[in-house]
């Protein structure tokens, strides 16, 4: 067993805290506070390759190891969590167009994507469907040589900024999982419109309602063949969760440095905060817990490096990680005392990014479910 990263992965550590630390954190809070979406630092990420992890080399992208992407995850969110939206979702739209797209929509909407200069989402959750993803509402009908798309899609991350948008749509209304067909819809055309949401947290990401009303795109924008979509994205999901239990798992490990300094250095009744074991435990149990699921995630990431089934241990650090990003980040607030509640310090900021990311992507209970699923079969699936 090689617990150890390759000098090319260590070296792509260092550059990225790098720049996560210059770039991203000293300005995260104005981002934060002014709602802006950071097209400088999103283009900045275009130019390191981060923005085209999962792009075919002909347009824009460049081969990489999911570990590795792992890496670029954990070491950005240290810097700034919502940038981390930008490597998840602009990965998922190469995957799933450079697999199924049309040439023309891979040339128009890929390059630019890599390059930072382009913002595809994805939108698959409605307001009434979010974990029961086979169940959607929004619906394509075939009309001469195109599509006529008809719904809404709520919670949609980066939806009030992107060019562009992977629908996922029923083209079959008697159908469940196979019902469902992945379009890529421009958002600047006739009948659609868009909403802001104000979220707790990752305001950066400005994520936004869609609405769709009977907006017409052509064949070609179709992604793979009708009835696929739902499984286009589903493959992307196992490895994605992995990427987001990093990032928040990132989010964490500054959290715990910085308090760690802080601690070592604050006095109280003559002695620094670190000789009291009602300091110094907490931070040696968070300490654990995030080296234990950091190690989850990573072996996770090298089952699907190696074609291997990932599905149980991206469902555990899905729902382990954001939670226990959100109780250290809660406890690292506290060990600072008053401050920590202020927005002087980043925790209160961090707290509320990491939140969202205990519901996106699958909920705790859901991913609860698939683990238990994958442990004892289909037969332990609640009615």
């Amino acid at each position: 067993m090689d617990f150890a990263f390759t000098p090319e992965q260590e070296e792509l550590t260092r550059t990225l805290r790098a720049f996560a630390r210059k770039e991203l954190a000293s300005r995260s809070r104005q981002w934060d506070k002014s709602g802006e979406f950071p097209w400088e630092a999103w283009r900045r990420m275009g130019e390191l390759g981060l923005l085209g992890f999962r792009n075919p080399s002909q347009f824009g992208g460049h081969e990489i190891d999911l570990v590795s992407m792992g890496i670029a995850m954990e070491e950005i969110a240290r810097g700034d969590f919502s940038a981390t939206y930008g490597i998840q979702l602009a990965g998922l739209a190469g995957q799933i167009l450079g697999q199924s797209g049309s040439d023309e929509v891979k040339a128009r909407w890929l390059p630019p994507t890599a390059r930072g200069e382009s913002v595809i989402a994805l939108a698959l959750t409605e307001p009434g469907v979010g974990s029961d993803a086979a169940n959607l509402a929004c619906r394509a009908e075939r009309e001469a040589d195109g599509y006529v798309i008809t719904g809404e899609k709520s919670g949609i991350s980066l939806g009030m900024v992107a060019q562009a948008a992977i629908v996922f749509a029923r083209t079959d209304a008697d159908a469940k999982a196979r019902g469902v067909t992945a379009f890529v819809v421009p958002l600047d055309l006739p009948g659609v419109s868009r909403s802001p949401i104000s979220d707790l947290g990752t305001r950066a990401v400005v994520r936004a309602v869609l609405s769709f009303d009977h907006v017409r795109i052509p064949a070609s924008h179709r992604v793979g063949g009708e009835g696929t979509g739902f499984y286009q994205v589903m493959q992307g999901f196992d490895y994605n969760r992995v990427l987001i239990a990093l990032a928040c798992l990132g989010v964490a490990q500054v959290s715990l440095e910085e308090t760690m300094a802080y601690v070592k250095e604050r006095k109280a009744f003559g002695r620094t905060l670190a000789t009291f074991e009602g300091v110094s435990f907490p931070i040696a149990e968070a300490a654990t817990h995030i080296d234990a699921a950091r190690w989850l995630c990573y072996r996770s990431l090298w089952l699907a490096d190696h074609g291997l089934p990932h599905t149980k241990e991206s469902a555990m650090v899905k729902w382990w990680a954001p939670k226990l990003s959100v109780e250290t980040i809660h406890q690292c607030l506290l060990l600072h005392g008053h401050y920590g509640y202020t927005d002087e310090l980043p925790f209160e900021q961090r707290l509320r990014d990491v939140i969202g990311l205990e519901l996106g992507d699958g909920t705790a209970q859901i991913m609860k479910v698939i683990v238990a699923r994958e442990l004892m079969g289909r037969e332990s699936l609640p009615y």
